[in-house]
């Protein structure tokens, strides 16, 4: 503990790139209810420069010693997803709240294994998929749920980015599927989260994953290296609401089209929009209804913004998630999306792969 703030030990927060200081340090340092007291990567001199220019106290070149100090109260791993389960398992065992960036794990078996040492830690855990957070998708669920759009008919999402080209050696890993860091898992994930999150669980899915890229070069090196990682995902679903949903999320060479989500209903549309990713990029949201002259921008009311309105950029959407579990942690109430929401949402993946695979539609349980 910081006082009366929550102790925050960041795993994976390197000065020089990477989400933790493009999102987290700057999501943290607008809310007064967290203070940064430990920073930790894999080499002390990164982990020192981090520190020094942040103002954080404590620097570390080992995430198990940075879980096990006492002024650290909640962990948050985000490194690349090969280290998620390890590092989130070493937090829980040293009996600390820990926050875990989407996907949980490589698989739903380590997603799996993280949820069952969360519940026996008796903890708070959150995971990082943000984009249910984003003040625009907050306002969407709330318009349907009031009724905005009538009954929901139907749905569309399309999110197409580049990042199917070539790439620098340093993200060369990820493009084998075993690393769990693809279009299907990062991606779709977060997409479809913000999707159910708004229309509700899906009951049936369909679904195409594919590999279209099957080569990258290598910038750094010259090299050319085979892709196994899918960068094509299409599902066509059912809603437990009825809804038919189509969504298509890729990864392209180049000049990607950003997002584009609509809702069609018995009395309305809403559409919201974006030029990159669903829990990243800057959102717009539009409506009409049934009479009006055309589709208009929706103001977003201050229910719908945990965080000063200030506050842009990567950061905004992981604030919006850290101030609920920041709640959760004072009042030991549990929170969502926690690792149980992300053991579903891995589930669901497995279930749209699996679709691909056998050509036969799946029944979500």
């Amino acid at each position: 503990m910081a006082g009366d703030r929550i102790g925050v030990g960041i795993v994976g927060a390197n000065v020089r790139y990477g989400w933790g200081t493009r999102a987290h340090l700057p999501a943290l340092a607008a809310l007064p209810e967290f203070e940064v007291v430990g920073v930790a990567t894999t080499r002390m001199e990164t982990a020192t420069e981090t520190a020094e220019q942040h103002g954080i106290p404590h620097a570390f070149d080992s995430a198990q010693a940075l879980a096990e100090h006492p002024d650290v109260e909640l962990v948050l791993v985000c490194v690349r997803v090969p280290a998620h389960h390890e590092l989130t398992a070493t937090a829980l065992r040293a009996g600390k709240h820990v926050f875990t960036e989407w996907p949980l794990g490589a698989n739903t078996t380590e997603a799996r294994e993280l949820l069952d040492l969360a519940e026996s830690a008796g903890v708070r855990h959150m995971v990082g998929l943000q984009a249910r957070a984003a003040p625009q998708f907050v306002r969407m669920q709330q318009l349907i749920a009031e009724g905005y759009v009538g009954d929901v008919l139907s749905a569309t999402m399309r999110q197409t980015l580049p990042g199917a080209g070539p790439r620098r050696e340093s993200f060369a890993w990820a493009v084998d599927a075993s690393k769990g860091a693809s279009t299907l898992s990062i991606a779709s994930g977060h997409a479809l989260d913000a999707l159910a999150f708004c229309l509700g669980e899906f009951r049936s899915v369909s679904g195409t994953v594919a590999t279209r890229v099957r080569t990258v070069d290598v910038i750094d090196t010259g090299d050319t290296v085979e892709v196994t990682s899918p960068d094509t995902v299409h599902v066509s679903g059912e809603t437990e609401g009825g809804a038919a949903v189509s969504v298509a999320i890729s990864s392209v060479p180049s000049h990607g089209s950003g997002l584009r989500f609509e809702v069609h209903g018995s009395e309305g549309v809403l559409l919201l929009t974006s030029d990159g990713m669903s829990q990243i990029a800057a959102l717009s949201l539009s409506g009409a209804r049934s009479g009006d002259g055309e589709v208009a921008e929706l103001p977003i009311p201050d229910d719908c913004w945990w965080v000063p309105r200030d506050l842009v950029g990567p950061g905004l959407n992981v604030a919006q998630l850290f101030r609920r579990l920041g709640e959760s942690i004072r009042n030991g109430e549990p929170v969502t999306p926690d690792f149980a929401h992300a053991v579903r949402r891995h589930e669901l993946l497995d279930a749209i792969q699996r679709a691909s695979d056998t050509g036969e539609r799946q029944t979500i349980s």
